[in-house]
């Protein structure tokens, strides 16, 4: 016979881990998509806080004396997971910077198209950049090792035993804000050097030829130019999606430590 029986303390310990783990998955890349189905991500956080909570011993008894108690408890473990979840997520927007620079550079600036992760306007090469690396995500198993760094969060941070301190995370996210434009500009390099020797080329042209109407010319050539670098070099966009993903394992690393 089955038992399934299970103390107070059980439901309030397993609860404490649903609230993190739901909490990073409203706010991981992929999942935190519009396009996902909120009933999809309510059923994968609810069974994975089911094996969480069958594999973690607690080291010692959360504690507490009153509801109002209890609630503190709760918003902790609610702020840790959005907080890691936000680590991982903030690392996304990188493509969108690249793709509006390169939207910038090849006149396509005022084309642009709904983003899936933060579901405002950005550039039709963003969108691109970002549709691709959400491939990539799933494509290369990257969902796992987030899934697999929220377990050892609770290794690490224990339920009800996060400490936020506010001077690590701050200097997380300035370093965050170097990479993210070493980065993008590293994704866009190609474009925009292209583009910079089209410009040369047509200053030149501007001076050889003044009769030719070099600002009608170049419409249209940098968007040629900027298509044609953007189809030869879509072998690389593996390799952004390699410097994406290390900056957010180092973002999360990072955003962990400040919480210890």
């Amino acid at each position: 016979m089955i038992h399934y029986g299970f103390s107070v303390y059980d439901l309030e310990y397993f609860l404490l881990i649903l609230v993190r783990v739901s909490c990073f998955v409203f706010v991981a890349p992929f999942f935190s998509m519009k396009n996902t189905p909120a009933n999809v991500r309510i059923g994968i956080s609810f069974f994975t806080s089911l094996l969480l909570y069958q594999a973690l011993t607690p080291v010692k008894a959360v504690t507490y004396s009153t509801v109002t108690g209890y609630a503190v408890i709760v918003m902790k473990e609610a702020i840790t997971g959005l907080l890691i979840g936000f680590a991982a997520n903030i690392c996304t927007s990188i493509v969108n910077f690249a793709g509006a620079i390169a939207d910038m550079e090849t006149g396509l600036s005022m084309v642009t198209l709904m983003d899936p992760t933060t579901r405002e306007s950005t550039s039709i090469t963003g969108v691109l950049y970002q549709y691709v690396l959400m491939l990539m995500l799933i494509a290369t198993g990257m969902y796992r090792y987030l899934f697999g760094a929220l377990a050892d969060t609770f290794e690490l941070i224990p339920v009800n035993g996060a400490v936020f301190r506010g001077d690590s995370l701050v200097d997380s996210m300035i370093a965050f804000l170097g990479d993210y434009v070493i980065i993008g500009f590293r994704i866009v390099l190609p474009i925009f050097c292209s583009i910079l020797l089209l410009n040369a080329v047509l200053g030149i042209l501007a001076k050889v030829s003044p009769q030719m109407n070099m600002f009608a010319v170049g419409i249209q050539l940098k968007i040629l130019v900027g298509l044609s670098v953007l189809f030869f070099t879509a072998g690389i966009l593996p390799g952004i999606s390699d410097f994406i993903f290390g900056e957010m394992k180092q973002m999360m690393l990072s955003f962990v430590g400040g919480m210890r």
